[in-house]
């Protein structure tokens, strides 16, 4: 597992999406909303596949799941239970569908912004996929986004001094539900419950 950067962005994502996942905790997303800049930082993640039977891309590649067969560093987002969105960064090499589900994360600028959009305050406005989705108002219209560029980008950065990653089981799937393939920055109050 390297954590290597072209200029702010990841190269790490090109890597296996287990190793991807993990180097994504502590990296920031950049936000533009209206004319604010929000920063957040990524504290929970999960790793998917296609040799992954609980991967949308499981079963190979359909018009729904094209985005995660590209190229590393794009935005994979689709809709949940008729009701959320939810998104994956791409990992692994360009043809293999893979993808990093973004579960939670911390607000660093803009937390205001944030709990306004959502209507609540504190942890509960960014700790959970659907809820952070929903806080920096990424949808469909954002499915195969290029995260080098406006309005959403990822920015590499790396755990602060003395936290550590932690793992389990993923959450809320109902295939391959013991595989632990969940990363998060153990003891960080945004990690979903």
């Amino acid at each position: 597992m390297t954590q290597k950067q072209a200029g702010n962005f990841p190269t790490f994502l090109e890597q296996a999406v287990e190793d991807a996942a993990q180097l994504l905790l502590g990296c920031m997303l950049k936000c533009d909303i209206d004319t604010a800049t929000v920063r957040v930082r990524i504290v929970e993640t999960e790793a998917y596949d296609q040799a992954d039977e609980a991967s949308h891309t499981f079963r190979g590649q359909t018009l729904r799941n094209a985005t995660m067969f590209g190229p590393p560093g794009h935005l994979y987002v689709y809709f949940t239970y008729g009701m959320h969105y939810c998104s994956n960064i791409v990992a692994g090499p360009v043809g293999y569908g893979a993808g990093v589900l973004i579960r939670a994360v911390e607000p660093v600028d803009g937390a205001d912004i944030l709990e306004q959009r959502r209507g609540v305050a504190g942890v509960n406005a960014t700790n959970g996929p659907a809820k952070l989705t929903q806080a920096l108002g990424i949808n469909r219209a954002m499915d195969g986004h290029d995260l080098r560029n406006q309005p959403l980008q990822l920015i590499t950065s790396s755990l602060n001094p003395g936290e550590s990653i932690a793992t389990s089981p993923r959450i809320g799937i109902a295939k391959a539900r013991t595989v632990h393939r969940r990363y998060y920055i153990a003891g960080n109050d945004y990690v979903s419950r």
